[in-house]
């Protein structure tokens, strides 16, 4: 597998370190979203996304835990161009544990598995 695009002007490091294994393994693989490098189930479900400004974690999750991630502060609603996607939440935050746990719980959730 190939390691995923980057932008050399995007601080996306931690979700390109976090990608890699994922991308090695064949668990995940690249796809694109709306123009923009993305990761997809082997399934072929899309999963996350580093935030094309920022580099920052977009992640695909049930509704519920995305509101749990807002209201906690961990997370903010993902609305490109004003429509927010209800299953989909922006975490800023640069946490590596969190991420990993949110790239495992989106996976899970992806495949039609528990999240």
């Amino acid at each position: 597998m190939s390691p995923i695009r980057r932008d050399p002007g995007l601080d996306d490091a931690l979700f390109r370190e976090l990608a890699e294994p994922l991308l090695a393994s064949g668990a995940v693989e690249e796809g694109t979203i709306m123009g923009y490098p993305c990761l997809r189930t082997s399934g072929g479900g899309f999963l996350a996304m580093a935030e094309h400004r920022s580099g920052d974690l977009i992640v695909k999750l049930p509704s519920g835990r995305v509101e749990e991630l807002v209201a906690e502060g961990k997370g903010q609603p993902f609305a490109p161009a004003g429509r927010r996607f209800r299953e989909w939440v922006h975490v800023p935050e640069r946490n590596e544990a969190l991420w990993q746990a949110l790239l495992d719980e989106g996976r899970a959730f992806v495949d039609g598995g528990p999240a």
